[in-house]
């Protein structure tokens, strides 16, 4: 399986990340599930604090198969519904978030480390030095931002470098083919023209959550079923519709399917992707892994992103 390096961590991560969200018991088909995920040579899994249960059932599979050390672990904290009442983007939730993960996971490090959401009305310094006092005992290797805007992102970083501190390493916000209408939770951020631009120019990893859609290339969802309300509220839109002409137009021509198009679109921007994925069947594993490996062209991904009217046939 493909990868990319982060600053800070020793190893080789993985462009197809598992994630963990929907990971609520540890029985045959899970295992069967994280053991053909390994077997396909990836190596890193997203997590959260805020993800009731799925951090312990993560560290006693990693501890049962003695895998700890050969993994990379994202996870995520300080998320403003999670325990308490009212935003949690400060170096006291930070602080108990990241020891309670550690806790769970049943280790004294994560590879990762993002917040999980932002609070615009606080102050970057603050938070900045609050991870890097846990860079510095080593329970992080690398931090970054779960759903900041890259203007937060930027002048956080412009902290770290004005105050001689380590900056963020990454960002994870929702980036795919289809453009969200709405976040699809509250307080997400999902990567726009302008965030591209950013990453482009910066060369800063984005780790997309939500990187096929929801499934709104599956083929399972058409302009005219509206019986799924979120769906329809986030992403049904004419400009959508369209893109999802396109990838079903180019899937096609490369006898894939549209699903598979819509993560490599992701995986071929002009600056370092990861996407973390959520597959509920081996058959869907294989189907991200060969997409993984799909290559398309940039006029191919700008086409497929409305940016172009045509491509060469």
């Amino acid at each position: 399986m493909k990868g990319m390096r982060i600053q800070g961590v020793d190893k080789e991560i993985s462009r197809l990340m598992m994630g963990t969200g929907d990971l609520r018991k540890l029985e045959e088909a899970e295992r069967t599930m994280l053991e053909a995920y390994i077997e396909a040579g990836g190596n890193a899994f997203d997590t959260a604090h805020q993800y009731r249960g799925r951090e312990q059932l993560l560290g006693q599979w990693l501890a049962e198969k003695k895998l700890r050390e050969h993994v990379v672990i994202l996870s995520k904290g300080a998320h403003h519904d999670d325990g308490s009442p009212g935003p949690r983007v400060n170096p006291e939730a930070i602080r108990k978030d990241l020891l309670e993960s550690l806790e769970r996971l049943g280790t004294d490090y994560v590879d990762l480390y993002a917040l999980h959401r932002d609070d615009p009305t606080v102050e970057v310094g603050p938070i900045v030095e609050e991870l890097n006092a846990h860079l510095e005992a080593k329970r992080v290797r690398a931090i970054g931002a779960s759903n900041w805007s890259h203007d937060r992102i930027r002048e956080a970083n412009r902290y770290a470098e004005s105050h001689g501190l380590t900056g963020f390493a990454f960002s994870s916000p929702n980036l795919s083919l289809a453009k969200p209408n709405r976040p699809r939770w509250e307080g997400c951020v999902s990567a726009d023209e302008r965030t591209c631009d950013w990453h482009t120019g910066s060369q800063l990893p984005l780790l997309s959550w939500s990187a096929q859609a929801g499934g709104f290339f599956s083929g399972q969802f058409k302009p005219d079923d509206r019986s799924d309300a979120e769906m329809v509220d986030v992403y049904y839109s004419e400009p959508n519709w369209e893109r999802y002409r396109r990838a079903v137009e180019l899937a096609t021509r490369k006898n894939v399917t549209p699903i598979q198009i819509a993560l490599s679109y992701v995986l071929h921007q002009p600056f370092p992707t990861a996407a973390i994925i959520g597959p509920r069947s081996k058959s869907e594993l294989d189907s991200s892994v060969e997409a993984m490996n799909l290559p398309l062209t940039a006029a191919e991904v700008e086409w497929l992103d409305l940016k172009k009217e045509a491509i060469e046939s």
